[in-house]
């Protein structure tokens, strides 16, 4: 951020700024190269401004050999632009080693000739006679007039590098890195022979440095054009561009010094963070794409600040202490009426910009970078977002489940495939509700159509009385009466199917003239509507057809059953006759003897038709277990291609944590969701459910559910390999078959076995369980670094973290993280924004009720002011620091 001032901008975020370390007065090309430019000063310098703005180039290195005549014209012209110029001049050593000197922004034309008096370097009329004095007398006395220096054209005829592949006896002067610090060479590293790459990179044995030497490309820049040369210019990271950032970038040149393109930033980005109202009120942060950092004393804000942050992406936390804190303080300290602002970049939505706003007690608002009120939430955005309260990590440490969870970012189909497993199992359980809905029925049907024996056992006690001559008409009016009912319910049936077939008539509002404008095939889209249109208009024909059919012949039912029912009923007053003819039975009136035998006769044919539907169900029951069997092949071939990504994951991740830490996968080791499934079941409680952790690989879901089919005695036989309880078999034996369906679904996801290696040199891999709470988060944290296009939140991961691990491992992996992914953490540890070279780091102080947090308190360690009160504030000031002279420069 870049915040105007009456003293001047104010820069809170340290960037990669493109610098022309070795460019050259207007006079340089005729009297070094014999060559003419055909350009005045004047014209030259204005040309060189031009290619400055065109390449993006922030800080120029004047370096003129011997001579810094031509400086302040340079600087005329191209400071007023924004444009940073270190004074300078090139120089040789006694040794012949060529040196390009730089001095602060504000050095003058009079101290630089002072300087150059003081390196022997006076004789005006030859500025490229070498010096009396060696290259590192040199070195230190520019280090102690406040300058800086790098071997120039190190490969090259009068470089260090070539001298000393020559057999100089300069070896001494490479090592010595108290006073060689950066070394020029001609374009990539990858195209240096191997000879100096060898060097450079600090494989050579006889050139070893305890730190490598910064690599900077600053070719000789003798016209203005050359400025468009990549190897003339390189990236240094600095908060504010100036010579203090400058040089404070070469004690940590790995993470600060960049050759070549800047790689694209493809992963998402919080950017701007904006509050109002609450204790955060005013405070604006411009966060860094890489490492952040937030310090402060404890009380200041920092947790308050990644709490609100939470709240305004609505990723609240998973653990109920954890989202009840959080809902604490977000209330204390937004409420009232407090509002959030952030812009995000999004890599889910191809890199475009959003801003993200939420007031207390409402739903987050998410716009365009139009400003149109988008319909996406927070988390569409930033799918991936981790954001992690205090001691998080170490809850994570302890859940298997969310282990296995920080991993499906690596696999290639996790997202797709975990919802088609989902839709897998709710299929399942859509066939299970079905398949046991049909057996009730036929079992109903089936306890019905068992009486039919006995029912025809009584019919036949009639017959022997003799009555069966006299009442042969009751069973036909009873069939009768069922035939009718038959009728009408197929007239309902067509009824419905006409309904149907009118509701799936093409419907072509989709291809509207609006839906059609400006399309380039509008004419072909509008045949295919007119296609649509004719099928519909023909449906519709054909239903009116249809439904006129179907009401005259429902009218013409309705009044055949009309006479079917007159007729009926004529033959049933006639019945009763012949029933009160019937003489007594068994002390019983003849008439109802009569009724008896007819209300026998008509639960006989009630129940008949149910003989053919228990044979429709049994069909029914076969094509839904088929079904069922096809549906656990498709969920068991999803979750073997799960396993499978799993597996490759692991492998790569072996790779990548190489000496770190060591991953196995143990297939369907999280059974927490059998236990819990057999714990609701009486007398299956937590202790006699405790051989599920202890068992083998063996134990699957689909071997106890095969096992629990099979009978008693096959479940006896596994309680050796399973450890299970005789209690447990019998009560497992007894399941009824909807908890079996049931247990057939629970799908027991995999287990990620996690070693940590807590050796310093060397290997030493210990399990998670038998780490300290220290190292499992250790170990937790190392996974959480890999690969993610989305954030990093983490609220004092210190907290719970192994202190030597941090500086030692997780700093490492983060230096490298952070060029492909943001970080922000609230901290109270040093090693985290130092050594980890925190591109912004915050720091919050706070009065009784307001916390502060003004541009002056944003930077990075570069900045005089920011790396003080760093080491005023954490881990105990400077005394705490002192090991850190080199990091500091105090």
């Amino acid at each position: 951020m870049k915040v105007e001032k009456a003293a001047g901008p104010v820069y809170t975020v340290a960037r990669f700024w493109r610098c022309a370390l070795q460019v050259n007065p207007s006079g340089y090309q005729s009297k070094y190269r014999g060559a003419e430019h055909g350009l005045g000063e004047h014209a030259y310098n204005q040309q060189l401004l031009e290619q400055c703005l065109a390449h993006g180039i922030q800080v120029v290195g004047v370096a003129d050999h011997g001579s810094v005549d031509a400086v302040d014209g340079l600087r005329k012209v191209l400071e007023p632009h924004g444009i940073v110029v270190f004074p300078g001049f090139e120089i040789a050593s006694s040794e012949k080693i060529h040196m390009v000197c730089l001095f602060p922004e504000g050095t003058t034309r009079d101290q630089l000739n002072r300087y150059l008096g003081r390196l022997e370097l006076t004789d005006v009329q030859d500025t490229v006679r070498p010096s009396r004095k060696t290259c590192l007398d040199l070195a230190q006395i520019i280090f102690d007039l406040g300058g800086f220096w790098y071997a120039a054209h190190m490969t090259g005829s009068n470089g260090l590098l070539r001298l000393n592949q020559d057999g100089g006896g300069l070896v001494h002067i490479w090592k010595n890195e108290a006073l060689v610090k950066a070394g020029q060479i001609p374009g990539p590293l990858s195209d240096l022979p191997a000879k100096y790459k060898q060097i450079v990179l600090n494989q050579d044995p006889a050139y070893l440095r305890d730190h490598r030497i910064a690599l900077l490309n600053a070719k000789d820049v003798a016209r203005p054009q050359d400025l468009g040369d990549p190897s003339a210019s390189c990236w240094v990271k600095m908060t504010k561009p100036g010579f203090e950032g400058f040089t404070m970038a070469f004690k940590d040149a790995q993470s600060r010094i960049r050759l070549g393109a800047l790689p694209e930033e493809h992963y998402s980005r919080l950017d701007n963070l904006r509050f109002h109202g609450g204790y955060l009120d005013g405070i604006s942060i411009e966060l860094s794409a890489h490492l952040n950092a937030i310090i402060g004393g404890r009380g200041t804000g920092k947790s308050t600040l990644v709490e609100c942050l939470r709240y305004l992406l609505d990723v609240p936390p998973n653990a109920t202490s954890a989202r009840r804190q959080h809902d604490d303080i977000v209330r204390a300290n937004l409420g009232a009426g407090g509002r959030i602002e952030l812009d995000v970049v999004s890599h889910a939505l191809h890199g475009r910009r959003y801003l993200v706003s939420r007031r207390y007690g409402e739903p987050p608002n998410v716009k365009d970078d139009q400003g149109n009120v988008s319909t996406l939430h927070p988390r569409d955005l930033l799918p991936r977002i981790e954001i992690y309260s205090q001691n998080e990590i170490f809850e994570l440490a302890r859940d298997p489940a969310s282990q296995t969870d920080i991993l499906t970012r690596f696999l290639p189909n996790g997202i797709a495939l975990a919802g088609e497993l989902s839709a897998v199992i709710k299929r399942l359980a859509e066939n299970r509700e079905k398949l046991l809905a049909t057996v009730r029925q036929r079992d109903e049907l089936q306890a019905q159509v068992a009486r039919l024996p006995k029912l025809s056992e009584q019919v036949q006690q009639f017959k022997s009385l003799g009555l069966e001559s006299k009442l042969a008409l009751v069973p036909q009016l009873e069939r009768e009466r069922q035939l009718a009912g038959r009728v009408n319910e197929e007239l309902a049936r067509v009824a419905e199917g006409l309904t149907a077939l009118e509701e799936s008539a093409p419907d072509t509002t989709f291809l509207s003239d609006k839906a059609l404008d400006s399309l380039p095939h509008v004419s072909m889209l509008a045949a295919l509507r007119a296609t649509l249109d004719d099928l519909a208009t023909a449906m519709k024909t054909q239903l009116d057809s249809l439904r006129l059919l179907h009401t005259n012949a429902e009218k013409t039912a309705n009044q055949q059953q009309a006479e079917l029912k007159a007729s009926l009923d004529a033959d049933s007053i006639a019945l009763e006759k012949v029933f009160a003819s019937l003489p007594a039975l068994a002390g019983k009136p003849g008439r109802d003897v009569g009724r008896a035998y007819q209300e026998l006769l008509r639960e006989i044919e009630s129940i008949r038709p149910g003989e053919t539907k228990v044979a429709t169900l049994d069909r029914l029951l076969a094509e839904l277990e088929s079904q069922r069997r096809n549906l656990l092949d498709e969920f068991y071939r999803l979750r073997d291609q799960r396993s499978d990504e799993l597996r490759a994951a692991v492998k790569k991740l072996n790779r990548m944590l190489d000496g770190k830490l060591r991953l196995n996968l143990r297939i369907g080791g999280q059974r927490r969701a059998l236990k819990a499934f057999l714990s609701n079941i009486p007398g299956l409680g937590e202790k006699r459910l405790a051989w599920i952790d202890h068992a083998g690989d063996d134990l699957t879901v689909a071997a106890l559910v095969r096992a629990i089919r099979d009978g008693e005695s096959v479940l006896k036989s596994l309680t050796f390999d399973w450890g299970m309880q005789n209690s447990v078999v019998e009560t497992l034996a007894r399941l009824d078959r909807s908890s079996v369906l049931q247990l057939e679904e629970i799908d027991l996801q995999d287990r990620i076995l996690i070693e940590l290696n807590i050796a310093h040199q060397g290997e030493a891999f210990k399990p998670l369980d038998q780490l300290s709470t220290g190292q499992q988060c250790t170990a937790i944290l190392h996974l959480l670094l890999l690969e993610n296009h989305d954030p990093l939140v983490m609220d004092q991961p210190e907290d719970n973290l192994d202190n030597a691990f941090i500086a030692d491992r997780i700093v490492t992996q983060l230096r490298s993280a952070k060029t492909e992914r943001q970080f922000l953490f609230a901290t109270h540890n040093a090693n985290i924004p130092v050594f980890g070279d925190a591109e912004w780091i915050g720091i919050f102080s706070a009065t009784e009720s307001q916390a502060h947090m003004p541009a002056q308190a944003q930077g990075s360690i570069d900045v005089p002011e920011i790396r003080d009160r760093v080491a005023g504030i954490l881990e105990g000031g400077r005394e705490a620091f002192s090991q850190r002279k080199e990091k500091y420069g105090f």
